[in-house]
């Protein structure tokens, strides 16, 4: 990770910042691209438009590391509602939840108990009936215990999918155990800071690596095993190396999931879903945006540009 990239995910764990930058204009300007509102109903406003145009989406509600358990209970409640609105919208929408928002911090088994909560609405709600309650990844030091929730919650019910990060080192291993159980499975790059013994720490050795978690995620053997892999990634020349190692295998275009999120890469969104993928977007929303804002400014350093020209601009 370069200079930059590594400023901006410092910045993401920054109290100071965090308390203080989003009261700047041109701050939660910029931040607006990546995101429709802050409210629910912005998120299900947004997922419509995308619907009809043969996009499906993925919804999360911002923020991690509760530290109280009322504050993971008002959290699970606001997930449990949005799950009702997502079945009431009859859109073609899933849900993703950090687990530290559940109160991972504070309680594994209360963690659980609230994800239990979340994965059963989802299921009851769910139409058709394989739409996922997805578990985003987090730091390194949260993989273990989420990869253990996850095989937990995967016992009572299959419709639970898991996030992995291309840019650690263990994820090889960690996607095999996953096909070996037919999970399903979304594959990014990573985003936050780790130590060159955890994490690659140059770019074009996350992405090698993304390809090749990709091609075994996508390899026979996962597909007798009912892996759902969903390419999380922005990456066009990535995209097209993967599409292309894909049609040579023989693997049909509605098989392959492309992900990306709100606000990037709109037209190869649209592309990806005229050409007969399947093409996601990711919509964020809620207050407790600017962490996750410094993330994906640190994964698209050129819109740091949009910034600097608004701070500087009258």
């Amino acid at each position: 990770m370069n200079l930059i990239p590594r400023m901006l995910v410092k910045a993401s764990e920054s109290r100071w910042l965090r308390e203080r930058a989003p009261r700047f204009g041109f701050v939660r300007a910029a931040a607006a691209r990546f995101m429709p509102g802050e409210k629910v109903e912005d998120a299900l406003a947004a997922a419509r438009p995308l619907a009809e145009s043969g996009i499906s989406t993925l919804l999360t509600q911002l923020g991690e590391n509760i530290a109280e358990r009322s504050e993971a209970e008002r959290v699970t409640a606001r997930y449990l509602d949005l799950l009702d609105r997502v079945r009431d919208a009859n859109l073609p929408t899933e849900v993703s939840v950090k687990l530290t928002q559940l109160g991972l911090d504070l309680d594994r088994e209360f963690c659980f108990a609230n994800l239990a909560k979340l994965i059963e609405r989802s299921r009851a709600a769910s139409s058709p009936a394989e739409q996922m309650l997805w578990i985003d990844m987090e730091q390194s030091a949260y993989v273990d215990r989420t990869l253990e929730l996850h095989a937990r919650a995967r016992k009572a019910n299959r419709n639970v999918g898991v996030c992995v990060q291309a840019y650690l080192h263990r994820t090889v291993k960690d996607v095999d155990a996953l096909i070996a159980v037919g999970a399903a499975v979304r594959l990014v790059k990573g985003a936050y800071s780790e130590p060159p013994a955890v994490a690659f720490p140059k770019k074009e050795d996350v992405d090698e690596n993304y390809f090749r978690l990709a091609q075994t995620l996508l390899s026979p053997e996962a597909r007798r095993a009912g892996v759902r892999a969903v390419m999380a990634t922005h990456d066009r020349k990535l995209i097209a190396r993967i599409a292309e190692w894909a049609a040579a295998q023989g693997i049909a275009k509605n098989q392959l999931e492309f992900a990306m999120l709100f606000g990037i890469q709109r037209a190869e969104q649209l592309r990806l879903a005229r050409e007969g993928y399947r093409s996601g977007v990711l919509i964020s929303y809620g207050s407790f945006w600017f962490p996750w804002f410094m993330r994906r400014l640190a994964e698209r350093p050129a819109n740091v540009l949009f910034l600097v020209r608004n701070l500087f601009s009258d």
